[in-house]
Parts: structure tokens; C-alpha cells; sequence
């Protein structure tokens, strides 16, 4: 079996998000912790399909046939 690791990390949401997540986290039994790691593994392959912020193409840059 792999060994966890368990760092701290801080991240921050916007209060209503955040009350959601410990209301669902108090309805499951879970911790905040927990609700958090499986929703990005529910979500990632979603989220991954994303532009990357340098992919998209904000029709500002200029073409040279112009």
C-alpha cells in the first residue's frame, strides 16, 4: 500500500461555496478534507479538458495577412 502524504495546503472559497461543502461534509460524516479530494477526483478529467489560460485565443494578438 502507498504511503500518504499529508501536507497542509490553505485554500480559500467564496462563503457561500465553502458553506455548501461543510454542509455536504456534515451530511456525509466526512471532513471539509474529504468532500474536497473526491470531488477533484470526480472532476479533474472535466477540469483537465479546460484551455490552459495560454491557450486561449483572445483575438487581441495581430495577423500578419491583415
Amino acid at each position: 500500500m502507498a504511503k500518504s502524504d499529508k501536507r497542509k495546503q490553505s485554500l480559500y472559497f467564496p462563503e457561500d461555496m465553502l458553506q455548501e461543502i461543510q454542509h455536504e461534509a456534515w451530511r456525509q460524516d466526512r471532513s471539509l478534507s474529504w468532500i474536497v479530494q473526491k470531488a477533484w477526483k470526480i472532476a479533474r478529467n472535466t477540469i483537465k479538458q479546460y484551455p490552459s489560460v495560454n491557450d486561449v485565443d483572445d483575438g487581441s494578438t495581430e495577423h500578419e495577412d491583415d
